[in-house]
């Protein structure tokens, strides 16, 4: 089990030297081992050997593109965090980054007190994870629904899987944890700053609410029938998110 500190590996991944350094400096002053990759396909090596408990990935990088080496990553694994640290700021790139599976996306310049922090957020997201409890939560479709289309969802905190209608589907860590705390709370509605709270640790000091908004709108599209007009996952408009039993 990862621990939010010493003994942590971190996968630092940028071609660019002064900004491993950077991190690295950061990351050891503050307990964690870190791990450096200057190209795709190195980093690719270190996570197949299982090294990194959480992974920082540039998207501008030599042999092996960050985004494929994301693809790759979530292929092997839903559950090791990857924190994108590009120097791409734009709304579609951060799109990209966490439809892809990303944890977080962090801009540069960064402050690397800030980088620490977002990496103790979610290695203490995966360290909760890894002891839930094993308690399902059914959710059924409304009896309106013709009996043979009815199905359900069934989220399983002790696999952390997620199944509709009896078909899995396959979800990154961070949607999960999404759903599942939604999911905890029916009917009740959650900021987008309480989400990046409860789910991100984290605040829209360090973090655009607009990355819960994302996040949404890909668990639309993997769990509902029609994303455009959710059953499960309501938008409560000027206030935010809810979960309908």
């Amino acid at each position: 089990m990862p621990s939010t500190g010493t003994h942590a590996h971190v996968l630092v991944v940028d071609d660019d030297e002064d900004v491993r350094t950077l991190a690295r400096w950061q990351l050891e002053s503050e307990g964690f081992e870190v791990l450096t990759a200057a190209d795709g396909q190195t980093a690719l090596d270190a996570v197949a050997e299982g090294r990194p408990d959480v992974v920082l990935l540039d998207l501008t990088l030599p042999l092996v593109a960050g985004l494929d080496v994301l693809t790759h990553i979530r292929r092997r694994s839903a559950d090791l965090p990857v924190i994108v640290v590009s120097g791409r700021s734009g709304e579609t790139d951060r799109i990209v980054g966490l439809d892809l599976g990303a944890d977080d996306y962090v801009v540069k310049p960064f402050s690397p007190a800030e980088l620490a922090a977002r990496v103790r957020s979610v290695l203490r997201r995966s360290r909760r994870a890894e002891t839930a409890p094993a308690t399902p939560v059914p959710v059924q479709e409304p009896l309106a629904e013709p009996p043979r289309a009815r199905g359900g969802l069934v989220i399983d905190r002790a696999t952390r899987t997620v199944t509709v209608r009896g078909d899995a589907v396959e979800l990154t860590a961070r949607e999960f944890d999404l759903l599942a705390f939604l999911a905890a709370s029916p009917r009740h509605v959650y900021t987008r700053d309480q989400l990046l709270e409860h789910v991100w640790q984290s605040s829209s000091d360090w973090q655009e609410p607009a990355t819960v908004t994302q996040h949404v709108h890909r668990l639309r599209r993997k769990l509902e029938r029609d994303p455009d007009r959710p059953h499960w996952l309501r938008t409560v408009r000027g206030v935010g998110y809810r979960f309908e039993p």
